[in-house]
Protein backbone atom coordinates (compact mmCIF):
# COMPACT_ATOMS: atom_id res chain seq x y z
CA UNK A 1 0.00 0.00 0.00
CA UNK A 2 1.41 3.33 -1.04
CA UNK A 3 2.10 5.82 1.75
CA UNK A 4 0.12 9.05 1.86
CA UNK A 5 2.77 11.29 0.28
CA UNK A 6 2.94 8.88 -2.65
CA UNK A 7 -0.85 8.91 -2.79
CA UNK A 8 -0.90 12.71 -3.12
CA UNK A 9 1.78 12.58 -5.81
CA UNK A 10 -0.11 9.92 -7.74
CA UNK A 11 -3.33 11.96 -7.60
CA UNK A 12 -1.58 15.04 -9.00
CA UNK A 13 0.11 12.98 -11.72
CA UNK A 14 -3.21 11.42 -12.72
CA UNK A 15 -4.88 14.84 -12.99
CA UNK A 16 -2.02 16.18 -15.13
CA UNK A 17 -2.06 13.14 -17.43
CA UNK A 18 -5.83 13.45 -17.86
CA UNK A 19 -5.54 17.13 -18.79
CA UNK A 20 -2.67 16.45 -21.21
CA UNK A 21 -4.70 13.71 -22.89
CA UNK A 22 -7.64 16.10 -23.20
CA UNK A 23 -5.58 18.93 -24.71
CA UNK A 24 -3.89 16.54 -27.15
CA UNK A 25 -7.29 15.10 -28.08
CA UNK A 26 -8.80 18.51 -28.85
CA UNK A 27 -5.72 19.40 -30.90
CA UNK A 28 -5.94 16.24 -33.02
CA UNK A 29 -9.70 16.50 -33.51
CA UNK A 30 -9.36 20.18 -34.46
CA UNK A 31 -6.77 19.26 -37.08
CA UNK A 32 -8.94 16.48 -38.53
CA UNK A 33 -11.99 18.75 -38.59
CA UNK A 34 -10.07 21.49 -40.38
CA UNK A 35 -8.70 18.97 -42.89
CA UNK A 36 -12.13 17.42 -43.47
CA UNK A 37 -13.83 20.71 -44.29
CA UNK A 38 -13.06 23.46 -46.72
CA UNK A 39 -13.46 26.18 -44.13
CA UNK A 40 -10.86 28.91 -44.00
CA UNK A 41 -10.30 28.54 -40.25
CA UNK A 42 -6.76 27.76 -39.17
CA UNK A 43 -6.17 24.69 -36.97
CA UNK A 44 -5.33 27.08 -34.11
CA UNK A 45 -8.66 28.91 -34.45
CA UNK A 46 -10.49 25.59 -34.61
CA UNK A 47 -8.66 24.43 -31.48
CA UNK A 48 -9.65 27.63 -29.66
CA UNK A 49 -13.26 27.06 -30.66
CA UNK A 50 -13.09 23.46 -29.46
CA UNK A 51 -11.71 24.60 -26.10
CA UNK A 52 -14.49 27.18 -25.77
CA UNK A 53 -17.20 24.62 -26.53
CA UNK A 54 -15.65 22.11 -24.10
CA UNK A 55 -15.50 24.76 -21.37
CA UNK A 56 -19.15 25.71 -21.92
CA UNK A 57 -20.14 22.03 -21.72
CA UNK A 58 -18.19 21.59 -18.46
CA UNK A 59 -19.71 24.72 -16.91
CA UNK A 60 -23.22 23.57 -17.78
CA UNK A 61 -22.57 20.16 -16.23
CA UNK A 62 -21.03 21.86 -13.20
CA UNK A 63 -24.06 24.13 -12.74
CA UNK A 64 -26.84 21.55 -13.12
CA UNK A 65 -25.27 18.43 -11.57
CA UNK A 66 -26.27 19.27 -7.93
CA UNK A 67 -29.93 19.60 -8.94
CA UNK A 68 -29.85 16.32 -10.84
CA UNK A 69 -28.29 14.51 -7.87
CA UNK A 70 -30.80 15.97 -5.39
CA UNK A 71 -33.75 14.98 -7.58
CA UNK A 72 -32.41 11.50 -8.27
CA UNK A 73 -31.78 10.73 -4.58
CA UNK A 74 -35.21 12.10 -3.48
CA UNK A 75 -33.56 14.05 -0.67
CA UNK A 76 -35.32 15.51 2.35
CA UNK A 77 -33.34 18.49 3.67
CA UNK A 78 -33.27 18.55 7.47
CA UNK A 79 -34.64 21.54 9.34
CA UNK A 80 -32.75 22.87 12.40
CA UNK A 81 -33.15 20.54 15.41
CA UNK A 82 -34.83 17.85 13.29
CA UNK A 83 -31.92 15.50 14.03
CA UNK A 84 -29.93 17.16 16.85
CA UNK A 85 -27.28 14.45 17.18
CA UNK A 86 -26.47 14.39 13.45
CA UNK A 87 -26.45 18.19 13.30
CA UNK A 88 -24.13 18.60 16.29
CA UNK A 89 -21.81 15.80 15.15
CA UNK A 90 -21.42 17.23 11.66
CA UNK A 91 -20.92 20.73 13.10
CA UNK A 92 -18.21 19.57 15.51
CA UNK A 93 -16.31 17.53 12.90
CA UNK A 94 -16.68 20.26 10.25
CA UNK A 95 -15.12 22.74 12.68
CA UNK A 96 -12.20 20.37 13.30
CA UNK A 97 -11.85 19.81 9.54
CA UNK A 98 -11.81 23.54 8.81
CA UNK A 99 -14.81 23.49 6.45
CA UNK A 100 -18.19 25.18 6.46
CA UNK A 101 -20.83 22.76 7.82
CA UNK A 102 -22.71 21.34 4.82
CA UNK A 103 -26.47 21.28 4.49
CA UNK A 104 -27.84 18.02 5.84
CA UNK A 105 -30.24 15.80 3.93
CA UNK A 106 -31.66 12.32 4.34
CA UNK A 107 -32.53 9.94 1.53
CA UNK A 108 -35.30 7.36 2.09
CA UNK A 109 -32.99 4.69 0.64
CA UNK A 110 -32.87 1.72 3.11
CA UNK A 111 -29.30 0.78 2.15
CA UNK A 112 -26.40 2.07 4.30
CA UNK A 113 -24.62 4.80 2.35
CA UNK A 114 -23.75 8.51 2.30
CA UNK A 115 -22.38 11.10 -0.11
CA UNK A 116 -21.65 14.80 -0.57
CA UNK A 117 -22.30 16.97 -3.59
CA UNK A 118 -22.31 20.61 -4.61
CA UNK A 119 -20.54 23.08 -6.88
CA UNK A 120 -18.70 25.21 -4.32
CA UNK A 121 -17.00 24.59 -0.98
CA UNK A 122 -19.49 26.87 0.76
CA UNK A 123 -22.56 25.27 -0.80
CA UNK A 124 -22.20 21.54 -0.19
CA UNK A 125 -24.81 18.99 0.87
CA UNK A 126 -24.08 15.94 3.01
CA UNK A 127 -26.72 13.30 2.35
CA UNK A 128 -27.13 10.13 4.40
CA UNK A 129 -29.42 7.22 3.63
CA UNK A 130 -31.98 6.11 6.19
CA UNK A 131 -30.27 2.73 6.07
CA UNK A 132 -27.00 4.25 7.30
CA UNK A 133 -28.64 5.84 10.34
CA UNK A 134 -30.48 2.60 11.13
CA UNK A 135 -27.67 0.07 10.66
CA UNK A 136 -24.52 1.82 11.94
CA UNK A 137 -23.65 2.91 15.46
CA UNK A 138 -22.68 6.48 16.36
CA UNK A 139 -18.91 5.91 16.16
CA UNK A 140 -19.25 4.34 12.72
CA UNK A 141 -21.46 7.18 11.50
CA UNK A 142 -18.83 9.66 12.72
CA UNK A 143 -16.23 7.81 10.66
CA UNK A 144 -18.46 8.09 7.58
CA UNK A 145 -19.08 11.80 8.23
CA UNK A 146 -15.33 12.36 8.56
CA UNK A 147 -14.82 10.68 5.18
CA UNK A 148 -17.42 12.90 3.52
CA UNK A 149 -15.97 16.04 5.11
CA UNK A 150 -12.63 14.96 3.66
CA UNK A 151 -14.21 15.10 0.21
CA UNK A 152 -15.42 18.63 0.95
CA UNK A 153 -12.02 19.75 2.26
CA UNK A 154 -10.28 18.33 -0.81
CA UNK A 155 -12.92 19.77 -3.21
CA UNK A 156 -13.37 16.31 -4.69
CA UNK A 157 -16.91 16.93 -5.90
CA UNK A 158 -15.81 19.97 -7.88
CA UNK A 159 -12.68 18.35 -9.32
CA UNK A 160 -14.46 15.14 -10.31
CA UNK A 161 -17.42 16.98 -11.89
CA UNK A 162 -15.07 18.83 -14.25
CA UNK A 163 -12.83 15.87 -15.04
CA UNK A 164 -15.71 13.44 -15.59
CA UNK A 165 -16.88 15.73 -18.40
CA UNK A 166 -13.75 14.87 -20.42
CA UNK A 167 -14.65 11.27 -21.35
CA UNK A 168 -18.25 12.38 -21.92
CA UNK A 169 -17.13 15.06 -24.38
CA UNK A 170 -14.93 12.51 -26.17
CA UNK A 171 -17.84 10.07 -26.41
CA UNK A 172 -20.20 12.70 -27.83
CA UNK A 173 -17.61 13.70 -30.44
CA UNK A 174 -17.06 10.04 -31.37
CA UNK A 175 -20.79 9.43 -31.84
CA UNK A 176 -21.13 12.63 -33.85
CA UNK A 177 -18.16 11.75 -36.07
CA UNK A 178 -19.41 8.24 -36.80
CA UNK A 179 -22.84 9.68 -37.56
CA UNK A 180 -21.41 12.33 -39.90
CA UNK A 181 -19.64 9.76 -42.05
CA UNK A 182 -22.99 8.62 -43.43
CA UNK A 183 -24.08 12.17 -44.18
CA UNK A 184 -20.84 13.14 -45.87
CA UNK A 185 -19.69 12.46 -49.41
CA UNK A 186 -16.30 11.59 -50.64
CA UNK A 187 -14.24 14.35 -52.15
CA UNK A 188 -10.74 14.65 -53.41
CA UNK A 189 -9.44 15.60 -50.00
CA UNK A 190 -10.85 12.53 -48.31
CA UNK A 191 -12.93 14.54 -45.86
CA UNK A 192 -14.95 11.52 -44.75
CA UNK A 193 -11.72 9.69 -43.95
CA UNK A 194 -10.61 12.50 -41.64
CA UNK A 195 -13.97 12.45 -39.89
CA UNK A 196 -13.71 8.69 -39.33
CA UNK A 197 -10.19 9.15 -37.95
CA UNK A 198 -11.50 11.82 -35.59
CA UNK A 199 -14.17 9.37 -34.41
CA UNK A 200 -11.64 6.61 -33.80
CA UNK A 201 -9.36 8.96 -31.85
CA UNK A 202 -12.32 10.26 -29.83
CA UNK A 203 -13.43 6.74 -28.90
CA UNK A 204 -9.90 5.81 -27.83
CA UNK A 205 -9.65 8.98 -25.72
CA UNK A 206 -13.05 8.22 -24.19
CA UNK A 207 -11.78 4.84 -23.00
CA UNK A 208 -8.42 6.16 -21.73
CA UNK A 209 -9.92 9.22 -20.02
CA UNK A 210 -12.59 7.07 -18.37
CA UNK A 211 -9.90 4.82 -16.88
CA UNK A 212 -7.92 7.84 -15.67
CA UNK A 213 -10.97 9.47 -14.07
CA UNK A 214 -11.92 6.22 -12.32
CA UNK A 215 -8.35 5.84 -11.07
CA UNK A 216 -8.42 9.37 -9.67
CA UNK A 217 -11.76 8.64 -8.01
CA UNK A 218 -10.28 5.58 -6.25
CA UNK A 219 -7.28 7.56 -5.05
CA UNK A 220 -9.49 10.31 -3.66
CA UNK A 221 -11.57 7.73 -1.78
CA UNK A 222 -8.38 6.47 -0.10
CA UNK A 223 -7.42 10.06 0.73
CA UNK A 224 -10.84 10.78 2.25
CA UNK A 225 -10.52 7.58 4.31
CA UNK A 226 -7.18 8.78 5.66
CA UNK A 227 -8.66 12.21 6.41
CA UNK A 228 -11.47 10.62 8.44
CA UNK A 229 -9.04 8.38 10.32
CA UNK A 230 -6.90 11.33 11.46
CA UNK A 231 -9.87 13.65 12.01
CA UNK A 232 -11.75 11.30 14.33
CA UNK A 233 -8.64 9.60 15.71
CA UNK A 234 -10.47 6.30 15.24
CA UNK A 235 -9.61 4.46 12.02
CA UNK A 236 -11.33 1.38 13.44
CA UNK A 237 -14.68 3.19 13.40
CA UNK A 238 -14.50 3.82 9.65
CA UNK A 239 -13.13 0.31 9.11
CA UNK A 240 -16.14 -1.15 10.91
CA UNK A 241 -18.47 1.20 9.01
CA UNK A 242 -17.07 0.15 5.63
CA UNK A 243 -17.52 -3.52 6.53
CA UNK A 244 -21.13 -2.98 7.63
CA UNK A 245 -21.86 -0.87 4.57
CA UNK A 246 -20.40 -3.47 2.19
CA UNK A 247 -22.43 -6.22 3.83
CA UNK A 248 -25.61 -4.13 3.91
CA UNK A 249 -25.25 -3.22 0.24
CA UNK A 250 -24.46 -6.81 -0.75
CA UNK A 251 -27.79 -8.15 0.55
CA UNK A 252 -29.89 -5.31 -0.87
CA UNK A 253 -32.22 -6.39 -3.70
CA UNK A 254 -32.15 -2.87 -5.15
CA UNK A 255 -30.31 -2.09 -8.37
CA UNK A 256 -27.40 0.33 -7.86
CA UNK A 257 -28.48 3.94 -8.54
CA UNK A 258 -26.93 6.09 -11.24
CA UNK A 259 -25.31 8.32 -8.60
CA UNK A 260 -23.35 5.44 -7.06
CA UNK A 261 -19.97 7.01 -7.94
CA UNK A 262 -20.71 9.66 -5.29
CA UNK A 263 -21.31 7.19 -2.46
CA UNK A 264 -18.81 6.24 0.23
CA UNK A 265 -19.17 2.67 -1.07
CA UNK A 266 -20.22 1.46 -4.53
CA UNK A 267 -23.23 -0.90 -4.18
CA UNK A 268 -22.29 -2.94 -7.26
CA UNK A 269 -18.70 -3.39 -6.05
CA UNK A 270 -19.87 -4.35 -2.55
CA UNK A 271 -22.10 -7.10 -3.91
CA UNK A 272 -19.24 -8.48 -5.98
CA UNK A 273 -16.73 -8.35 -3.10
CA UNK A 274 -18.91 -10.20 -0.61
CA UNK A 275 -19.96 -12.75 -3.23
CA UNK A 276 -16.30 -13.42 -4.07
CA UNK A 277 -15.28 -13.97 -0.43
CA UNK A 278 -18.32 -16.09 0.43
CA UNK A 279 -17.68 -18.31 -2.59
CA UNK A 280 -14.40 -19.29 -0.86
CA UNK A 281 -15.84 -19.46 2.65
CA UNK A 282 -14.49 -22.96 3.33
CA UNK A 283 -10.98 -21.76 2.48
CA UNK A 284 -11.03 -18.98 5.06
CA UNK A 285 -13.18 -20.62 7.77
CA UNK A 286 -10.16 -22.03 9.61
CA UNK A 287 -12.06 -23.40 12.61
CA UNK A 288 -14.84 -24.73 10.36
CA UNK A 289 -17.59 -23.23 12.52
CA UNK A 290 -19.49 -21.85 9.54
CA UNK A 291 -18.76 -18.21 10.45
CA UNK A 292 -15.89 -15.95 9.39
CA UNK A 293 -14.49 -14.24 12.50
CA UNK A 294 -12.37 -11.05 12.45
CA UNK A 295 -9.07 -12.89 11.96
CA UNK A 296 -10.46 -15.09 9.18
CA UNK A 297 -12.05 -12.11 7.44
CA UNK A 298 -8.76 -10.21 7.60
CA UNK A 299 -7.03 -13.22 6.03
CA UNK A 300 -9.58 -13.22 3.22
CA UNK A 301 -9.11 -9.48 2.69
CA UNK A 302 -5.34 -9.76 2.45
CA UNK A 303 -5.60 -12.58 -0.10
CA UNK A 304 -8.16 -10.68 -2.15
CA UNK A 305 -6.00 -7.53 -2.07
CA UNK A 306 -3.14 -9.51 -3.67
CA UNK A 307 -5.33 -11.12 -6.31
CA UNK A 308 -4.50 -10.28 -9.93
CA UNK A 309 -8.17 -10.53 -10.79
CA UNK A 310 -8.93 -7.93 -8.11
CA UNK A 311 -6.33 -5.55 -9.55
CA UNK A 312 -7.73 -5.95 -13.08
CA UNK A 313 -11.31 -5.53 -11.96
CA UNK A 314 -10.36 -2.53 -9.82
CA UNK A 315 -9.23 -0.60 -12.91
CA UNK A 316 -12.87 -0.33 -14.00
CA UNK A 317 -14.23 0.78 -10.60
CA UNK A 318 -14.77 4.24 -9.13
CA UNK A 319 -14.07 2.93 -5.62
CA UNK A 320 -11.15 0.88 -4.28
CA UNK A 321 -11.99 -2.59 -2.93
CA UNK A 322 -13.19 -2.47 0.67
CA UNK A 323 -10.38 -4.74 1.84
CA UNK A 324 -7.73 -2.39 0.42
CA UNK A 325 -9.36 0.52 2.21
CA UNK A 326 -9.36 -1.46 5.45
CA UNK A 327 -5.68 -2.35 5.07
CA UNK A 328 -4.80 1.37 4.76
CA UNK A 329 -6.94 2.21 7.80
CA UNK A 330 -5.18 -0.47 9.83
CA UNK A 331 -1.81 0.99 8.91
CA UNK A 332 -3.02 4.39 10.12
CA UNK A 333 -4.43 2.82 13.30
CA UNK A 334 -1.03 1.31 14.10
CA UNK A 335 0.64 4.68 13.49
CA UNK A 336 -1.80 6.53 15.73
CA UNK A 337 -1.41 3.90 18.46
CA UNK A 338 2.38 4.18 18.39
CA UNK A 339 2.83 7.93 17.94
CA UNK A 340 -0.50 9.60 18.52
CA UNK A 341 -1.90 12.35 16.29
CA UNK A 342 -3.73 15.63 16.90
CA UNK A 343 -6.75 16.22 14.67
CA UNK A 344 -5.73 19.90 14.46
CA UNK A 345 -2.61 18.79 12.62
CA UNK A 346 -4.29 16.46 10.11
CA UNK A 347 -2.48 17.79 7.05
CA UNK A 348 0.91 17.23 8.61
CA UNK A 349 0.01 13.57 8.17
CA UNK A 350 -1.84 13.49 4.86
Amino acid sequence: MANLSQLKGTMLTTILITLVVFVAFLSVVSYFFTAATDLSFSPLATLAGAFALALVFMLIQFAISPYIVAATARLHYLQPSENPWLESTVGKLASQAGVKPPRLAVSPDPTPNAFVFGNSSGNMTLAVNQGLLAQLNEDEIQGVIGHELGHIRHKDSIVMTFLSAIPLIAYIIARAAFGMRYAGRKDEKGGVGYIILAGVVAMAVYFIAQLLVMRLSRLREHFADAFSAYLTGSPRSLESALTRIAYGLSISPQDPPGTRALFISDPALAKQEVREIMSQKNRYDLDQNGVLDVHELELAMRDEARSRWTSLNEAFSTHPPTFKRILLLRQIDQEIASRGVQSSNIYAKI
